[in-house]
């Protein structure tokens, strides 16, 4: 429970939802040295110190801040360079077992 005796809601970052959808569905385009797991989370949480957080408590405001983002091609062009970003310092710098 939370404050006033009211349900405790979770504040979450819906651009983590976001990001990590652009990762995965660009994943064959991003020319990664690796693939692992490991590598796949260095670059979201890359991108995601490169764009702006957008939070929320009530989980039926997280479809409508994602489809703005989706919309707007100017945010999305912005959130796909972060990741591009992201995969070609991750891909140059692998921290994971993989490493030749």
């Amino acid at each position: 429970m939370g404050k006033n005796g009211g349900v405790k809601m979770a504040v979450q970052n819906v651009m983590e939802d976001i990001v990590r959808g652009i990762v995965t569905d660009q994943l064959d385009h991003l020319h990664l040295s690796c693939k692992c797991e490991r590598c796949q989370e260095d670059i979201l949480a890359l991108s995601l110190n490169n764009v702006p957080p957008r939070y929320v408590v009530n989980d039926s405001r997280r479809p409508l801040v994602k489809a703005m983002y989706m919309v707007n091609t100017q945010d999305h062009a912005n959130i796909v360079a972060a990741v591009a970003q992201a995969a070609t310092r991750v891909s140059a710098n692998k921290r994971c077992a993989n490493i030749e």
